[in-house]
């Protein structure tokens, strides 16, 4: 009978200890917690804030095989970029390169990444682009071999606004 007495004792000390450290600790985990939540947010929003169709871009074949801007200029299209017409390069280009007008270098990164060319292809826009007409375009992306493969099928353009792939 002693023994169950000291426990039920013991049990009664603990409950009483609990329920006046336990609400510290509580308060404690749970500030910490929302510090990590919001910092966590805040950082990940910097990185998804690009509206696909505000940014206008053009795609470049910079290569021999036949219509392979028209086939990432639709890949990006459906993905909800604001693609131009698809045209070719004013010189061949041996690898893959995103350029990007002021500003736009999230948006460029992003666009690499979903072609598939590495982080390393985005590059700011300047007077040697190999392609005509640059002028209102935050992107321009020049295909080159690297990507181009063994050719890519005709494509019909999702919107009237899109001239056939090139």
């Amino acid at each position: 009978m002693g023994i169950a007495l000291l426990v039920v004792v013991a049990l009664a000390v603990a409950g009483y200890v609990g329920s006046v450290v336990g609400p510290h600790f509580k308060k404690a985990s749970t500030s910490s917690s929302t510090t990590t939540t919001l910092s966590h947010a805040a950082a990940s929003s910097t990185t998804s804030t690009v509206v696909h169709s505000s940014v206008r871009v053009v795609v470049a074949n910079g290569t021999q095989q036949a219509n392979t801007a028209g086939h990432f200029a639709q890949l990006l299209q459906l993905q909800g970029w604001n693609v131009a017409a698809p045209q070719n390069t004013t010189a061949a280009a041996a690898t893959t390169s995103v350029f990007y007008a002021p500003s736009q270098q999230p948006a460029a990164t992003l666009i690499a990444s979903e072609i598939g060319a590495p982080a390393t292809a985005v590059q700011p826009l300047s007077a040697s682009v190999p392609v005509a007409n640059t002028t209102g375009v935050n992107v321009v992306v020049v295909i080159g071999s690297d990507l181009a493969g063994s050719g890519f099928p005709a494509t019909t353009a999702p919107t009237a606004t899109t001239a056939p792939a090139t």
